[in-house]
Parts: structure tokens; C-alpha cells; sequence
């Protein structure tokens, strides 16, 4: 179980643009049986420059916003999590 407002944090977040998560996850073929937001567990977030980058994972699936706009989703592994540029490990619009 997270903390109250860590949980708070995931599902306001995943809540704005569910309609956008849901169609990154099953373009990505991550969908799986279902998707429920309380699978959703850890966040990792971060301030570069102008923009707010966030992971939200479950331990399966990790999706990356910039600001409040989900942009990619990975299967989820834990080098993610210690990973000098997380964000490295998905694919950012613009990006080359």
C-alpha cells in the first residue's frame, strides 16, 4: 500500500488523461487484461527546465507525462528507477 497522497498524486494525474493512457497502452500492446488505476503504485517525478517529467508505474507498466500529458508507455523494469535520465528509457515526441 502507498501513502495516502502518493495514491492521491497517481490517480489525479492518471484520472486528466485516462482516455490518452489507455490508448498509449494499447497501442503499445500493455494493456493486458484490464486497466485499473490502483494497480498504479509508484511515481517518480522530476523539474527540467520549463517542463515536469513523471513516471507513474505499476509493476508491469510504466508511463512518462511531461507536465500532465501522458507521452509514452514501457513495461516497466527497476533500472528505471535508478537511472541517472529515466526518461531516457521511453520515446518523447520530438525527440530524434
Amino acid at each position: 500500500m502507498t501513502a495516502p497522497t502518493v495514491e492521491a498524486a497517481i490517480h489525479d494525474l492518471m484520472d486528466l488523461a485516462w482516455n490518452v493512457v489507455y490508448d498509449l497502452l494499447v497501442e503499445r500492446g500493455l494493456l493486458g487484461d484490464g486497466l485499473d488505476v490502483y494497480e498504479y503504485t509508484g511515481i517518480h517525478s522530476w523539474v527540467e527546465g520549463l517542463t515536469r517529467y513523471t513516471i507513474v508505474h505499476s509493476r508491469t507498466v510504466a508511463v512518462l507525462f511531461l507536465d500532465t500529458r501522458p507521452v509514452d508507455a514501457i513495461v516497466f523494469h527497476h533500472d528505471l528507477l535508478g537511472a541517472d535520465d529515466p526518461k531516457s528509457f521511453f520515446s518523447e515526441p520530438g525527440r530524434a
